[in-house]
Order: C-alpha cells, then sequence, then structure tokens
C-alpha cells in the first residue's frame, strides 16, 4: 500500500510511524485510518521491527476527525446511503482494535495537540510521552457525539472510572501537566526530546529484550484486564513459561546474566511463537 497521510521509517530496529497531514494538524481520516492498520501489519510480519513510535509531522499530534464535511462529519447514514446502524463500524475502532492485536511494543509520541481520536487511538498504545506544550482533549460531548475507538473499555482502565468519566463528560481541555498527573501519560518533555526519549525507551525494548518474551507479555497483560479470576492469568502463565523456558532465548537469557555480558536473542516472533498462541477466542463485529 502506498501511504499519503503516513510516513513509515525503520532505523535500528525501531519503526517511526508519523501522522503526516500537518496543513490539517494531522487531522483523521479513513484514508489514514487504512494507511495506519496496514502499517502495523507490515511492521508485525517484520521481525526487523521491534517497537514502534508514533508521533505527529508539524505542530500538532492529530487534531482529531477531519471535519471537512462540516455538520454532516457523523451523519453516516446520510453519507453511507442506506446502511442499517448494526452493520456501520467505528473507524477509531477498527484502528485502535488493530493496535491491541499488535505484537510490537508501541509508544506514542505526543508532539502537539491530541484531540479526540488523536487522544483515542493512543489509549491501546503502551506508553504514552507527551510535549510538555500538548494538549488532550476527550471533547465528544462538546461535538453532540459520544467517545470512540474504545476509549469506554480502555480509558477507564487506564486513569480509572472517576477520572475518566470527568474528562470525558466535561469534554474539557487538558494540560499535559493534568495528563501526567492522572496517569494519562507516563512522562512530560521539552518538545526537541520528546522523540530522543520515546526513541531511548524502544532502543533499550529493542536492545535487550526477546522479541517472542515481548509480544507474549504485551498481549498477557492486556487480555488479562478483562479477566472475571487471577486463574485465568495462571492458566496462560503456566503454558507460557513452560513453552519460553525451554527455548533457545531463554537458554541464551540465563547464560548472558551468568557470563555477565549482553543478550544475543535470536528467536523470531514470525517463527518462535509457542504452539498456544493466540490463545483467545478471536472477537468478531456482530
Amino acid at each position: 500500500m502506498a501511504y499519503e497521510q503516513i510516513l513509515y521509517e525503520v532505523k535500528d530496529q525501531i519503526l517511526t510511524l508519523t501522522l503526516n497531514r500537518p496543513d490539517r494538524l494531522n487531522a483523521f481520516t479513513p484514508r489514514m485510518r487504512n494507511e495506519l492498520i496496514d502499517a502495523l501489519d507490515r511492521a508485525d510480519a517484520d521481525d526487523q521491527v521491534r517497537a514502534i513510535v508514533v508521533t505527529g509531522a508539524g505542530r500538532a499530534f492529530c487534531a482529531g476527525a477531519d471535519l471537512g464535511s462540516g455538520s454532516e462529519t457523523f451523519n453516516y447514514k446520510r453519507r453511507k446511503g442506506q446502511m442499517r446502524v448494526a452493520e456501520h463500524r467505528d473507524g477509531g475502532g477498527q484502528l485502535t482494535l488493530r493496535i491491541f492485536e499488535t505484537i510490537k511494543p508501541i509508544i506514542a509520541a505526543i508532539n502537539g495537540p491530541a484531540v479526540g481520536i488523536g487522544v483515542t487511538m493512543t489509549l491501546p498504545m503502551d506508553v504514552r510521552m507527551a510535549a510538555r506544550n500538548a494538549k488532550f482533549g476527550f471533547v465528544f460531548t462538546r461535538r453532540g457525539i459520544v467517545p470512540e475507538a474504545c476509549s469506554s473499555w480502555f480509558l477507564p482502565r487506564i486513569v480509572g472510572i472517576s477520572r475518566a468519566l470527568e474528562w470525558v463528560l466535561s469534554g474539557r481541555i487538558l494540560s499535559t501537566e493534568e495528563a501526567l498527573d492522572g496517569g494519562l501519560v507516563r512522562s512530560s518533555h521539552a518538545p526537541d526530546r520528546l522523540l530522543p526519549a520515546a526513541r531511548g525507551l524502544a532502543e533499550d525494548i529493542a536492545t535487550n529484550t526477546s522479541a517472542v518474551s515481548v509480544a507474549l507479555a504485551r498481549q498477557m497483560l492486556w487480555r488479562m484486564l478483562g479477566a472475571d479470576h487471577p486463574m485465568e492469568a495462571h492458566k496462560v502463565d503456566s503454558r507460557a513459561i513452560y513453552e519460553t523456558g525451554r527455548s533457545s532465548d531463554a537458554k541464551e537469557g540465563i547464560t548472558s546474566f551468568l557470563e555477565k555480558r549482553s543478550a544475543a536473542f535470536t528467536d523470531k516472533p514470525s517463527s518462535a511463537m509457542p504452539e498456544f498462541y493466540p490463545w483467545w477466542k478471536q472477537r468478531t463485529f456482530e
């Protein structure tokens, strides 16, 4: 797929995905959604990609949905003809579900305003880092619509239900300081230090960890958020530690530790994931 609204750059095993509509503050479009989903498919299939950093071109991360259609922007029935409500799928949700499924660690480097889908698309990312001058807004109630992109599932799990409700019900704009205090972002940075800091974290993962261990651990932690009992985690933990414990990477990880040297992991997610993976039943849109 040729990319028109994002940039895809791999360097030192780190993929940088840049939302690239700076003249529109990187406003989100169906084209951008499709390109991001394609980029994640491509990254998951590429063993040379160990971590992903997502950022925005220019002075914004993403200003939200492109409102070029004016007051009819969210009138999907009018725009898509006779499509029934049961058939309509939220585009932001399609993206966040794909991010949720990825086997690569993904870091948001939020370099400026992140509003609407601009902030909700970051919720299934593993770490959010922000420039000090960034702004955040779950502005849906101020536009006469509701939260999207599965944010009603993700946001309370990240910041707690009370804070999530306050931010969503008020729809007000948040500073990086408030987002940091509320646990939405991990750290605040001078604008020119944000991307180096995000890449530094990505490099630490890419250089020092097993790709298979990271892929499994990411899915284990995210998916156990919905488990109804710790026994569900115990079942998966038991299978995963049994399988990874006899892997080449486990041998190398222990040997390198004992020999006081850096590990050289060789197992690849494309070929060395355990047989029980995936252990969950795939969900369908109904």
